[in-house]
């Protein structure tokens, strides 16, 4: 039971990196100061289809609309490719937009990084797309300009070419059997850095590997408080997915519910390093994958965030 539960999570967070986006095409026309009509043929055409191939954002007030893994962005705002302490990777993913509200954390947290810790920096990976909704590949969330991965690897001190922004891997933070970090690759200053994130009052939660969470529980000094908004999840060895909370005066965001009180350092964590997680038994008749999601399925104003010209 506890394990269909917690699949049932598996829309709220990312999936599998990513890979680069097909050619963009311009999205569907609109009547101006009309709501844009639901093309004919959504039903069938999977979001990610429209929202995956449009190169620029919604020219509205910035709103995020839906929930993180079933909605859609308007006045997406681009974080730039280089900044004092960031540097944005995979560029040719789209992916670097956000509410402003996201934009201004991670300019706010990076300058943070360098008092906090040894890094002269942060890169970050997949924000948001133009207009958010659902990705032609990896996310299930990341749909309405909240959500950020922050890689775990420091930024180099230097501008990446665009080249290396695309080739470079994050470094590896999980041991080859899954119950603890890589000590070769695992610093203190990574929980400095996660800590940092987390005490923003803005984040909602962090997700990490269940791994670089017990790290976390271990070495985590002072005030701990924060460990209660770091979340264990499946994948997420490379990175910190970050989510902020919706924004103020913004009815259209559905905020997720609170995470559970107290560090979660106890029974709920050692429950990651079982079999049944690590060593899973087969199924005895493999799931049916879920249908892609449609522009019906969105909330009804992401038709006109999609068709805004």
């Amino acid at each position: 039971m506890r394990r269909a539960v917690v699949a049932l999570l598996g829309l709220l967070v990312a999936g599998a990196p990513a890979l680069a986006l097909a050619q963009q095409v311009a999205p569907p026309a609109s009547v101006p100061g009309k709501p844009a009509a639901r093309p004919a043929a959504a039903g069938p055409v999977p979001a990610k289809e429209l929202f995956g191939r449009v190169g620029s954002p919604a020219p509205l007030a910035a709103r995020s609309i839906g929930f993180y893994s079933k909605g859609c962005l308007a006045g997406a705002q681009a974080l730039p490719v280089n900044g004092p302490s960031w540097q944005v990777m995979r560029l040719s993913r789209n992916r670097n937009f956000g509410h402003p509200d996201l934009v201004d954390f991670l300019e706010r947290f990076s300058a943070q990084v360098p008092k906090v810790s040894s890094w002269q920096g942060i890169l970050v990976g997949d924000m948001s797309q133009p207009r958010g909704g659902p990705m032609l590949t990896g996310h299930a969330s990341h749909q309405i300009g909240l959500d950020a991965d922050i890689w775990l690897t420091p930024s180099p001190g230097r501008e990446l070419s665009r080249e290396e922004r695309e080739q470079l891997s994050a470094t590896m933070m999980v041991r080859a059997d899954r119950r603890d970090i890589d000590p070769a690759n695992w610093r203190p200053d990574h929980w400095k850095i996660v800590r940092a994130a987390a005490l923003d009052p803005r984040v909602e939660r962090i997700f990490v590997n269940a791994a670089i969470k017990k790290a976390l529980c271990r070495e985590a000094s002072g005030d701990r408080s924060f460990l209660a908004k770091v979340r264990p999840y499946w994948g997420h060895d490379y990175h910190m997915h970050v989510r902020l909370t919706c924004p103020a005066g913004n009815p259209e965001c559905r905020p997720q519910e609170a995470p559970p009180t107290g560090e979660g350092c106890g029974s709920e964590l050692d429950w990651w390093f079982t079999d049944e997680v690590l060593r899973p038994k087969p199924e005895k008749e493999p799931a049916k994958p879920r249908p892609p999601l449609t522009l019906a399925d969105l909330p009804e104003a992401c038709a006109a965030v999609l068709g805004a010209r």
